[in-house]
C-alpha cells in the first residue's frame, strides 16, 4: 500500500498547490493571509503526524497478542473445555481486546481533533478570500471573484485530505519498520557451506564433545558447561538426569538449534560448526517427545520429499506395527490426516515419527524423551524396533523412565549442565554412592 499512499499524497499536494495558485492569481493580496495560515497548518500537521505514528505503533503492538492468544486458544480448545477454563480464556481475550481499544480510541479522537483544526484553517481562508475580493471588487472581474470563492470552498476538504494521506503514508512506514525489525533479527547459520561433507557422512556415527559449553541467549547462564566425552559409533547411550539438568540441551546442540559458547562437537572428526545446517540436520534423525504431524496424506507425513517407494513405506509401517492400522484407514497411504494429527491417538502419532526414522535410517538417532507420552507397551515396542533396526547406529536416548536405558552400552548422568557420571548402567548400579543408583532407587528398580 505504500506506493499508493505516496501517489495519493502527491496528487493531493498538487491539488492544494493549484488552489493556492488560483487564489493568488486572482488576488495576489491573498498571499498575506496564506503565509501565516500555512505556518499554522504545518504546526498542526506535524503534531498530528507524530501522534498518529505512535498510536499506529501501539495498535500494531497490541494486535499481536490477540492473534497469538486466539491461536493458542484454538489449538488448546479441547484441553480448555476439559478443565473448564472457558471463562478464564474469555476474560484474557477481552482484556487483550480492551488494550487494543485503548490505543484505537485515541486514534479516532485524534482524527476528530485534526478535522476541527483544519476546518478552522479552511474557514479562515474562505473569510479572508471573501474580504479581499470585496475590498478589491473594483479591480477584479466578477467571474474571477466567483472562481476564487469556489476554489476557496473546496480548499478546506483538500487540506484535510492532504493531511490524512500524509498520515496514512507515515502509518505504512510503521509497517516497514516492523519488517525491518524482523530482518535484523539474528539469523541461523548458513544452510550450506563449501566445507560440507559428502552424502555418505556420517559413516560410523562417532560423536565427540570437546570442552563444549552453550547457553540459550547471550547474557544467560550456561546450560551445558564444559562437557567432554567421546561416543563411539554404534553405541547406545542413555542420557538421564533431574529436570533442568541439560538433557534436551544436548539435542539442541547436536542440531545447532543453539550455538556453542565455547568448545566444539565433532561427528566423525568433522566439526559441526563448520558445515551447513541443511547438511548437518539431514545426517541426523530425531524422534521428539511431542510428535509433529502435518495436515495432508499419510504418505506426505512419512515421506514428504518422495524419496521412498510404497514398498519401503509399508515395510517401515510393518516394523512399527502400524501396517494393519494404516490398511484400516480409508485410502491407505492417501488417507487424509487432520492438522496436528488429531484424528490419530498419541501413540499412533509417536509411531509415525518412528516410521519416519526407519525410512531415513541415518547413522545417528536421537530419542528426545520419545516415549514419555505413550504407554509401557508402546514404549517396549519402540525400544525393540530401535534395537533391531538401528543395531549399527549411534542411538542417544534422553529418558525419564530409567528402565528405557538399562540395556544401553553406557549411561550419561547429567546435573546442572555437567556430565557427572558416564559408565555402563550395571557398573553404576553396583556403586550405591552414584547418582544413578539413587535415581534407580527412587524409581523402584533397585532396593
Amino acid at each position: 500500500m505504500l506506493p499508493m499512499h505516496f501517489k495519493d499524497v502527491l496528487n493531493q499536494f498538487f491539488n492544494v498547490l493549484g488552489v493556492v495558485f488560483v487564489l493568488s492569481f486572482v488576488s495576489p493580496a491573498i498571499l498575506i493571509a496564506i503565509v501565516p495560515l500555512s505556518g499554522f497548518f504545518i504546526l498542526v500537521q506535524n503534531f498530528y503526524l507524530r501522534t498518529s505514528r505512535q498510536l499506529k505503533r501501539l495498535i500494531s503492538i497490541n494486535r499481536s497478542p490477540i492473534n497469538s492468544h486466539l491461536d493458542d486458544t484454538l489449538s488448546g480448545a479441547a484441553t480448555i473445555r476439559a478443565f473448564g477454563f472457558q471463562d478464564q480464556f474469555e476474560d484474557e481475550n477481552e482484556a487483550k481486546l480492551e488494550e487494543l481499544q485503548k490505543s484505537q480510541y485515541p486514534e479516532i479522537i485524534s482524527n476528530s481533533w485534526l478535522f476541527l483544526r483544519l476546518q478552522v484553517i479552511g474557514n479562515l481562508l474562505i473569510i479572508l478570500t471573501s474580504l479581499i475580493t470585496v475590498i478589491t471588487r473594483d479591480t477584479i472581474e466578477p467571474g474571477l471573484v466567483g472562481l476564487s470563492l469556489s476554489y476557496a470552498l473546496t480548499c478546506q476538504l483538500d487540506i484535510y485530505m492532504l493531511v490524512r494521506f500524509c498520515a496514512d503514508m507515515e502509518k505504512s512506514i510503521v509497517s516497514v519498520e516492523r519488517i525491518k525489525e524482523y530482518q535484523e533479527t539474528p539469523q541461523e547459520a548458513p544452510s550450506t557451506t563449501y566445507q560440507d561433507p559428502d552424502e555418505t557422512w556420517p559413516e560410523s556415527g562417532n560423536v565427540c564433545f570437546e570442552n563444549y559449553s552453550t547457553r540459550y541467549r547471550p547474557g544467560l547462564e550456561l546450560v551445558l558447561n564444559d562437557i567432554s566425552c567421546n561416543i563411539l559409533g554404534g553405541e547406545k547411550i542413555g542420557i538421564v538426569g533431574r529436570t533442568g539438568a541439560g538433557k534436551s540441551s544436548i539435542t539442541l546442540s547436536l542440531f545447532r538449534i543453539i550455538e556453542a559458547a565455547s568448545g566444539r562437537i565433532k561427528i566423525d572428526n568433522v566439526d559441526i560448526a563448520q558445515i551447513g545446517l541443511t547438511r548437518l540436520r539431514s545426517g541426523l534423525t530425531i524422534i521428539p517427545q511431542d510428535p509433529v504431524i502435518f495436515s495432508g496424506t499419510l504418505r506426505s507425513n512419512l515421506d514428504p520429499f518422495n524419496q521412498h517407494s510404497d514398498r519401503e513405506i509399508w515395510r517401515a509401517l510393518e516394523l512399527a506395527n502400524l501396517s494393519q492400522t494404516a490398511r484400516q484407514l480409508g485410502g491407505g497411504l492417501e488417507h487424509r490426516i487432520s492438522e496436528g494429527g488429531i484424528n490419530l491417538s498419541v501413540g499412533q502419532r509417536q509411531l509415525l515419527c518412528l516410521v519416519r526414522a526407519l525410512l531415513r535410517k541415518t547413522k545417528i538417532l536421537v530419542l528426545d524423551e520419545a516415549t514419555a507420552a505413550v504407554d509401557l507397551e508402546t514404549d517396549d515396542l519402540i525400544q525393540k524396533t530401535i534395537r533391531k533396526e538401528f543395531n549399527h547406529c549411534t542411538v542417544l536416548t534422553i529418558a525419564h523412565r530409567l528402565r528405557t536405558v538399562l540395556d544401553s552400552n553406557r549411561v550419561m548422568v547429567m546435573d546442572k549442565g555437567r556430565v557427572i557420571e558416564f559408565d555402563h548402567p550395571t557398573t553404576l548400579l553396583k556403586n550405591r554412592t552414584t547418582v544413578f543408583y539413587s535415581m534407580a532407587k527412587d524409581a523402584g528398580i533397585v532396593n
